[in-house]
């Protein structure tokens, strides 16, 4: 990974922001879908795809790709607005969400799309499936990594604690876990439904590192997965404290934008305050 300067930085911004953009008119043009979730997770999702992660789009299937899981599958949107803009698909497929026949489901389908390596679905699975790979690439000696990005609220399952345990206990420390602590889920806020905190001390009594970061400072995200690389006995827990609905005021911290798309007249609005958004980013660098 090449250090992050600043012209790579303001860039990565302007990424993030394109990519909010791109799910707002996706999640319109389908009339279904997430929204609050994918616009938290943009800024993440630049980082990884356009920074962090070792892999070619061209070769989807190249042996010593990392590998990235995504468990909170109805997120899905802003992986497939990064990947499409990293260059695995065309952008016109993206107005095919959750269309009949699409290759973009509402939840990730790997046979249907090169470049998913795990199909999602049921909350709290993910995890299980990134240390499947974990463990595989230790025995075979492997230098690819692997990332699992999970959502607060399928902390509320007991496989997904189970998955905890067996990670610290294996020390897979090829292993990065970005939690994505929005703090909603669909019914409410976490701590109203099922208490999460202390989240941290939760993980570090399995063996965990731990990590804690502000989601949308892209530079501390990459600082963070930078230490994660250099802990070599246990795997790393990034705890990316995000804002549900980022970007867009009106959906920001209201859990009921978990899980509906915006009308018309709302997009309109979102994507004019994105717009201007976008250009205060390069503003600023300029």
């Amino acid at each position: 990974m090449e250090a992050l300067h600043e012209k790579k930085l303001k860039y990565l911004e302007e990424v993030a922001n394109r990519i909010r953009e791109a799910i707002i008119e996706m999640l319109l043009e389908a009339g279904s879908g997430h929204s609050a979730g994918p616009l938290g997770m943009a800024d993440i999702f630049a980082a990884l795809y356009f920074h962090v992660l070792n892999h070619n789009p061209k070769k989807p299937d190249w042996p010593e790709r990392d590998r990235l899981v995504l468990s909170n599958g109805h997120i899905c949107p802003v992986q497939y607005v990064a990947m499409a803009l990293v260059g695995y698909f065309p952008l016109e497929e993206l107005k095919t969400l959750r269309k009949l026949n699409s290759r973009l489901q509402g939840h990730p389908h790997r046979i249907a799309l090169s470049g998913i390596e795990t199909t999602s679905g049921p909350l709290g699975s993910g995890l299980s499936q990134a240390i499947g790979i974990s463990l595989a690439a230790k025995l075979d000696n492997k230098k690819y990594r692997i990332y699992c990005v999970v959502s607060d609220g399928e902390h509320d399952t007991g496989n997904f604690w189970e998955a905890v345990m067996f990670a610290g206990k294996n020390r897979l420390s090829n292993l990065t876990v970005i939690v994505d602590r929005n703090n909603i889920q669909i019914d409410g806020y976490t701590e109203n439904i099922m208490p999460l905190e202390p989240l941290r001390e939760k993980y570090e009594s399995f063996n965990w590192h731990v990590l804690e970061i502000n989601g949308h400072n892209i530079e501390d995200f990459v600082y963070a997965v930078s230490e994660a690389k250099a802990i070599y006995e246990k795997p790393t827990a990034i705890i990316a404290h995000t804002i549900p609905g980022k970007g867009v005021s009106f959906m920001e911290r209201d859990y009921k934008w978990h899980g509906i798309p915006p009308n018309k007249e709302q997009a309109a609005s979102a994507l004019r305050e994105l717009r201007t958004l976008g250009g205060r980013i390069k503003s600023e660098h300029e």
